[in-house]
């Protein structure tokens, strides 16, 4: 560990990178408390502090604390990743679409274009309820010093820019920087909630409102499904696939065992994006409404705490992980990659009977990382009934916060690797000239 520390401050192009990672998220952090104009942020703040706990204490996580105060990036990414979300299920059910993915790269680039016009059209529409729901008084009393239209059309222009520099933030760290931008983005939201939540726990315990013994019992569940997650997320299953001998010109070339490695949660933190998004809707329109029939329905059936909710919730994260698996993995496909190889699963016949077998596998797997997800994911909820925790652990933001970094510790590796391997080559070339 400490090896590969002072290898990435001997590398000028990976700590150029980091560097500008750095630079970029500092940006991010910079611009969330940047206050909306027209917008008095002591009112919409005392709201969300009456609020922990609840959804829009959920949302107010995501955003990094810009939501708190109406800043210019209110929104977050949230509206890309949802495009996002929208254009992958559409691949699958319009055939233009799918015909452009499997062009390739310039297939992908002209989703990955069709996805930011969504993200606009979203961030609009996001935009507009938010300051309708500050004019009506939904967001705190008086947050809002000029109503009207000018108004609305200033806080929809304020924060759809805000969302779309983000959404720029993000590419450029993927460019320039370590890769995965927009998920480095939610992490950072995300991670810089933690130390006021870890200070408030400390005050609950200070004000004996929690005794040290239970403080030190949520510490180690933390530390526990921290360590439990990552566990989960580097397990795979490996299907051993045996190649044949080859006859390349006069040489053949001897056969040997290789692995094709399915992930116990292939689908990754999607599943319950999806789920709580889904749930999230009817409660977004709930609170920009005053109908009493549809706040008495969101109180009785969409209060997190309700086991109805949490039942629908796991049944939602199980389909998600199924359905996402299916369009990230196709068994046919898979086989006859296989076949065309001249590679064979050891006691499976190629073709229909390798398609079923790893179909059968992944079905299995599946099911146990749909339901590693549902226990994460539930596991806020009980710890806001059973200690009174004030704060949401676990869960969503958990998956992504393990996930991303998982997946930014491998990037480095990479560039750690290439750079080595690069150098090897360099020296072969060396001593191959001085032989000479």
């Amino acid at each position: 560990m400490i090896g590969g520390v002072q290898n990435i401050a001997r590398i000028t192009e990976l700590r150029q990178r980091i560097l500008f990672t750095f630079g970029m998220l500092a940006v991010y952090r910079l611009g969330a408390f940047i206050v909306t104009p027209g917008i008095d942020s002591s009112v919409v703040r005392d709201f969300f502090e009456r609020a922990a706990g609840t959804m829009f204490g959920l949302f107010s996580m995501f955003s990094g604390g810009a939501l708190e105060q109406l800043s210019i990036f209110s929104l977050g990414i949230m509206p890309y990743i949802s495009a996002s979300i929208i254009f992958q299920l559409l691949t699958v059910v319009i055939p233009q679409l799918e015909a452009l993915k499997k062009e390739g790269e310039q297939g992908t680039k002209k989703i990955n274009q069709y996805t930011r016009y969504a993200t606009i059209g979203l961030a609009l529409f996001q935009s507009l309820l938010i300051s309708i729901a500050l004019e009506g008084g939904q967001l705190g009393e008086g947050a809002v010093m000029n109503p009207g239209w000018s108004f609305r059309l200033m806080c929809m222009i304020t924060l759809t820019s805000g969302t779309a520099f983000i959404m720029w933030l993000g590419e450029q760290i993927t460019e320039r920087g370590i890769g995965n931008g927009i998920s480095l983005i939610i992490f950072t939201g995300i991670v810089i909630n933690i130390p006021s939540a870890l200070g408030q726990l400390l005050r609950l315990v200070q004000t004996d409102q929690f005794t040290i013994i239970e403080g030190l019992f949520i510490a180690v569940i933390i530390v526990g499904v921290m360590l439990f997650v990552v566990l989960v997320e580097r397990g795979q299953r490996r299907i051993p696939i045996q190649h044949a001998r080859r006859v390349v010109g006069k040489r053949v070339m001897q056969g040997g065992m290789s692995y094709f490695p399915l992930r116990v949660n292939t689908a990754g933190v999607i599943p319950a994006i999806f789920a709580s998004s889904l749930l999230m809707i009817p409660y977004t329109v709930g609170t920009f409404t005053s109908v009493p029939a549809v706040q008495s329905f969101i109180n009785t059936y969409l209060d997190p705490q309700n086991l109805l909710y949490q039942i629908v919730y796991i049944g939602l994260i199980i389909f998600f992980c199924y359905f996402y698996t299916a369009i990230m993995i196709n068994p046919v496909d898979v086989a006859d990659n296989i076949k065309k190889s001249g590679a064979y699963i050891p006691g499976i016949r190629p073709g229909k009977k390798t398609a079923e077998h790893i179909d059968r596998i992944l079905t299995r797997i599946t099911l146990v990382g749909a339901l590693y997800m549902s226990a994460v994911c539930v596991l806020p909820t009980l710890l806001a009934i059973r200690f009174n925790v004030p704060f949401y652990f676990g869960g969503t933001a958990l998956l992504i916060v393990v996930g991303v970094g998982l997946d930014t510790i491998a990037q480095v590796e990479s560039h750690l690797v290439s750079r080595q391997y690069e150098g090897f080559v360099k020296g072969t070339r060396i001593r191959g000239r001085l032989g000479r």
